[in-house]
């Protein structure tokens, strides 16, 4: 049953607590908003696991949207964030502590309106949980270095790996292939370079 949306209707405040749930859900509730960027932080290297932040510090270079999704299992709007329509190539890293993430290569227009992915470029810099927290069980995704909350990870996604990672623009930062060897991320260059058969 199609539901008619307005802004500010409830179903898209659930949309928002859900997260990245069901697509055609999604797609009603966020097409006809337009995209905005969220705020970022400023570039970062890529950090070792240990180096932690405190939360003064979170606080005090992220933006608040960054810090409720990172820090307080938050979720953005779909459809109004920085990502979800990124073309570019590159990569995305984690917004705190710059762990390489997610690549361009593996990212995919999924009709949420959130960023999403077949599979991560680094699967040991992502840690999944069950998550409970709204009405049922779901598949929290963090960064493993960091504990950033991410988004979640659902089967439903295509070949070949069937999962859909679906992220929060405001949890990570994307470096464009022409920044990566700059920002520390040059080992990631030689996938840019050719194509790359399976990826």
């Amino acid at each position: 049953m199609k539901i008619p949306m307005r802004r500010g209707s409830l179903l898209v405040a659930l949309l928002g607590l859900v997260g990245c749930a069901d697509p055609a859900l999604a797609q009603e509730g966020g097409a006809a908003s337009n995209p905005s960027t969220a705020s970022e932080a400023r570039p970062m290297r890529e950090q070792k696991p240990h180096d932690k932040k405190s939360d003064e510090e979170l606080r005090r270079t992220l933006s608040p949207l960054q810090y409720e999704v990172t820090q307080q299992e938050g979720t953005e709007p779909p459809f109004r964030n920085a990502y979800w329509n990124n073309h570019a190539a590159g990569i995305y890293v984690d917004v705190v502590s710059g762990e390489p993430l997610f690549s361009s290569l593996d990212k995919y227009d999924s009709g949420t309106g959130w960023p999403s992915f077949t599979r991560p470029l680094e699967p040991g810099n992502i840690v999944t949980k069950d998550d409970f927290s709204f009405f049922g069980r779901r598949t929290e995704v963090r960064s493993k270095g960091a504990d950033s909350h991410l988004g979640h990870v659902f089967d439903d996604g295509p070949p070949p790996t069937g999962l859909r990672y679906c992220m929060n623009s405001a949890a990570l930062r994307f470096v464009p292939v022409e920044k990566l060897e700059a920002e520390g991320y040059g080992r990631y260059l030689p996938l840019f370079q050719e194509e790359q058969p399976g990826r």
